[in-house]
């Protein structure tokens, strides 16, 4: 009995010293009122999370009025909320007790094809895009497409440049070819913010070895995505997330492991846009309903992964350090 207590009081003083990073909370906040959702993050010990204001669905206009709106809504609590241009605004946010902010798109059709976007979109805070959402686009093909034809000779631009602006390339939801090219074509390391093992789930948005193995390669990190059915038969227990550590741990190590829960906290959205775009969304891949990993689970992760025998180095690692490294070595300023 001494020693579980011991364990757990291990866990929690960890869990409260450490950076805690969450690389994906999708949807904007006009879906079900993602303000009401994020202090969950900050009271469950998380410091730093990425928002999803750019999707394949939205043309440029779109994508534009979204980010100027998202970019308001937050600034105006500035008493709260940190906006991260670099890595030393997530750690002020954790000395200052706020929660930082970060923004990602999920998708490329944002930039309408014009290169010039992506630097604007980082002075405006994207700090990480992926290349194509599950369908084929300028860039190249999604996880979900009947074809895998890999990077177009606009998605190799759109590569450099994302290096040479300092935007992390994010190769989750994007087709098996096209993301092993972008990590060839990349000169800076790449992430897959928010997928898990295919060997150990066999659905098509996660990646298998050689993906996670070339990622790491380069120096990467693979965001554990919190989705129920991308982990083990709709089971988002913390247990079965785990088992997803334990076995990218064990082929590239635990310094390329990451957080990437993609919390889905609007369902019912969630689940007609799913209804409502098969091609999207393959009706066999996608049950409803579906369970998800949510950010109160945080704690116990921590906890988990002591118990596993993890050292805390590598438990730091997991939970955020990891993230801020290679967000170190590609973000300018």
């Amino acid at each position: 009995m001494t020693a579980k207590w011991n364990i757990a009081d291990a866990a929690a003083r960890l869990h409260a010293s450490a950076t805690v990073c969450d690389m994906v909370i999708p949807g904007t906040s006009a879906l079900d009122d993602r303000e009401s959702v994020i202090p969950r993050y900050l009271a469950a010990g998380c410091n730093y999370v990425s928002l999803t204001i750019g999707s394949d669905r939205w043309t440029l206009e779109q994508t534009v009025l979204v980010v100027a709106a998202e970019r308001a809504r937050y600034a105006r609590h500035a008493d709260k909320y940190v906006l991260v241009e670099s890595v030393d605004d997530i750690i002020r946010a954790k000395n200052e007790r706020k929660l930082a902010l970060g923004f990602n798109f999920q998708g490329t059709n944002g930039l309408a094809g014009h290169l010039d976007m992506v630097a604007l979109y980082y002075k405006l805070g994207v700090r990480s895009m992926l290349l194509a959402y599950n369908q084929k686009n300028l860039v190249g093909d999604g996880c979900h497409e009947r074809t895998d034809a890999g990077l177009s000779r606009f998605g190799v631009s759109l590569i450099k440049e994302m290096n040479r602006t300092g935007m992390l390339v994010d190769c989750s939801h994007t087709g098996y070819r096209t993301s092993m090219e972008a990590i060839e074509t990349s000169s800076a390391p790449v992430i897959c913010s928010h997928s898990n093992a295919k060997a150990l789930l066999p659905h098509d948005r996660n990646i298998p070895d050689d993906l996670i193995k070339a990622c790491a390669r380069i120096g990467g990190v693979i965001g554990m995505n919190g989705m129920g059915i991308y982990i083990a038969d709709n089971d988002a227990s913390t247990a079965a997330l785990v088992r997803h550590i334990d076995y990218m741990a064990d082929l590239v190590g635990p310094q390329h492991i990451g957080l990437g829960l993609d919390f889905v906290f609007y369902e019912q959205n969630f689940y007609a846009r799913v209804k409502a775009n098969p091609n999207r969304y393959p009706p066999d891949k996608y049950p409803i309903p579906q369970q998800f990993f949510k950010p109160e689970q945080l704690p116990e992760l921590t906890e988990l992964l002591l118990k596993r025998g993890y050292e805390e180095d590598a438990v730091r690692g997991i939970l955020g350090e990891n993230f801020l490294r290679v967000a170190g070595s590609v973000w300018k300023n």
